[in-house]
């Protein structure tokens, strides 16, 4: 059957960082929580990116702690341990059978959104930007704990576990790049937005002091892998974890305004969507756009959010602004889904219940369109 989308810019190439892509399909980063009790990839993970890679295609491996006290959640990676690190490169390994595939890895500093109960050590520690709890319920039904607000000093040592961690990643791994998480309320978006950010300091009040972490930690993921191999993530106006930010248009564009000042060859910039339907307590938000943020940035352009059960929107969005667009829970129950959108074949639903259950179940037995019979299209949920 003919495709509406086979003639869109999606399936146009781009180039990413030194990586030549053939098409626009990208695949999000999504923590499924399939690791051993070590933090470390699994032979199921494995086989989950081997079914996602494509040939000359970008894949963001899921978001990935840069330390052990980064913040820890059940059976999600880290990439600091030598175990971690040797997993990681049965999994870009993986990726890389299909010629030119080129294979991200998210990390990340949990901050405030993790719990004692995950960290190490006899006394650990619960850090943040100020001294302000998530609100809400953990995930253990207990009330978010009062983070400690940073010291300069441990503010720079994290700085350098984001550098290390990219060399992890890059060195050892085998990974083509990082996107370091600037988004969904981890640490680095704990210290942009004003919800969260009380300081009184150099990193705190006004939006360029307010970038100042987020802007450090790239000159150092930087300097550590190049420019050509780092990217980064944001979200100004997710509501997940407690986030908030009074002027979102002015503090964001400040970030991607010195990115592009200091870092414009970086691998690509990537926007969650504001109508993004999955982290939002605001649903199907039309009235903002990320349009002010592409025209200040001259690289690739990720965006994500909302694509899943409005795919089409993808070839208007491509076609529009000439984006890469990242496709999350259509990925998940589509190994195949550029295939699947190449040529208009129907898509498997996905079944959210299995999204973070473990086990291999709604992870790696989504059935492939070509091991399947036709049968016509299906909703999804």
């Amino acid at each position: 059957m003919s495709s509406p989308f086979a003639s869109s810019a999606l399936f146009k190439p781009i180039r990413v960082g030194n990586q030549q892509l053939d098409h626009r399909i990208v695949l999000c980063p999504l923590n499924r929580r399939r690791c051993d009790n070590e933090y470390a990839p699994t032979d199921s993970m494995i086989e989950y990116y081997r079914q996602r890679a494509t040939p000359n295609a970008l894949v963001i491996m899921e978001a990935t702690m840069i330390s052990a006290d980064a913040g820890a959640y059940p059976h999600a990676p880290g990439i600091y341990s030598t175990h971690q690190i040797q997993q990681w490169r049965k999994v870009t390994d993986a990726v890389h059978e299909k010629p030119g595939a080129t294979a991200f890895l998210q990390i990340r500093h949990a901050g405030r959104a993790s719990t004692t109960q995950f960290l190490p050590g006899a006394h650990p520690r619960l850090v943040s930007a100020s001294a302000v709890p998530v609100p809400g319920k953990n995930e253990l039904g207990n009330d978010y704990e009062i983070p400690q607000e940073l010291t300069v000093d441990e503010i720079n040592k994290i700085v350098n576990d984001f550098s290390r961690a990219a060399r992890n990643a890059v060195e050892e791994a085998g990974f083509d790049g990082v996107e370091i998480h600037g988004a969904n309320g981890y640490l680095i978006d704990q210290f942009i937005n004003t919800s969260c950010n009380k300081r009184a300091d150099a990193y705190g009040g006004s939006i360029e002091h307010r970038s100042r972490f987020c802007l450090q930690v790239v000159d150092a993921v930087v300097a550590a892998i190049g420019v050509e191999k780092t990217a980064i993530r944001f979200s100004p106006w997710s509501e997940f974890l407690g986030m908030e930010d009074a002027t979102p248009y002015e503090t964001w564009s400040y970030l991607v305004s010195q990115l592009e000042q200091q870092h414009p060859n970086m691998a690509y910039i990537h926007f969650i969507e504001p109508r993004d339907d999955f982290s939002r307590k605001t649903k199907n938000d039309t009235q903002n756009s990320l349009d002010p943020f592409r025209k200040l940035w001259s690289g690739p352009f990720i965006s994500a959010g909302g694509y899943t059960t409005k795919p089409e929107l993808a070839a208007q969005v491509a076609d529009s602004t000439n984006n890469l667009i990242a496709f999350g829970r259509s990925f998940i129950a589509n190994p195949d889904l550029v295939e699947r959108l190449k040529h208009n074949w129907p898509l498997n639903k996905y079944n959210r219940e299995t999204f973070y259950k473990g086990g291999d179940t709604g992870y790696i037995d989504y059935p492939f369109y070509e091991s399947t019979t036709a049968r016509g299209s299906q909703k999804l949920e």
